[in-house]
């Protein structure tokens, strides 16, 4: 299978572009803040099953079939747009008068969903996949369907231990704020600015080449 050296490498490559600020590590920190730690943990672990999700359909080229059709892009592209939209709206619906410190076990499993669906709806995360793992195969090294398994759970590792940390980190932050006036509609309405702007970011975002 692959040697130490290229999983080294790969690990470290993949740290350093989660140390990049990106759509996730927003997506994380804001439902962090919003939803108390028990929300970024569930953000992150609903990121992470996306990322397992990505790495089967690239081991089996189905990223790759879909990634090479051109309709695709825009296709997944606007269907995110149109979720975090709708996400945000339903942010902002939501009555103030609940208190900070409740959070309910069903709002975590929709945070769950949330985060796996925004990930899986990010044409970039597909085209991350295609891309940047078939770097660190080796055909000399076996089945090339194992390699990519093997380093998207890596990644998979990687990213939800990291995604873990800002997830709790997020949470301190709602701690921080929590019981002082006007903190729930912030936290609410700072959620929902976050889910607009990456919706923004989707919509203006333009296939590479």
């Amino acid at each position: 299978m692959i040697d130490f050296a290229t999983l080294a490498v790969f690990s470290g490559a993949v740290l350093l572009l989660l140390l990049s600020p990106g759509p996730n590590m927003a997506f994380v920190i804001s439902h962090g803040i919003s939803h108390g730690w028990r929300g970024g943990l569930a953000a992150s672990l609903g990121i992470g099953v996306a990322d397992m999700v990505l790495t089967v359909l690239t081991a089996t080229g189905v990223t790759a079939v879909v990634a090479g059709w051109p309709p695709s892009f825009d296709l997944i592209r606007y269907a995110g747009v149109g979720y975090l939209l709708w996400l945000a709206f339903k942010t902002v619906q939501k009555r103030s008068g609940k208190a900070v410190a409740a959070v309910e076990p069903v709002a975590l499993k929709r945070v769950f969903l949330h985060a796996m669906l925004n990930s899986l709806l990010n044409p970039k995360a597909l085209l991350f996949f295609v891309v940047f793992l078939p770097q660190f195969v080796r055909p000399e090294a076996g089945a090339i369907a194992g390699q990519l398994s093997l380093l998207g759970g890596i990644l998979t590792l990687i990213a939800a231990i990291f995604h873990g940390v800002l997830g709790i980190s997020g949470g301190a932050i709602r701690r921080c704020f929590s019981g002082r006036p006007g903190s729930a509609m912030l936290q609410r309405w700072g959620l929902a600015t976050v889910l607009t702007a990456l919706a923004v970011r989707l919509a203006l975002m333009s296939r590479p080449a």
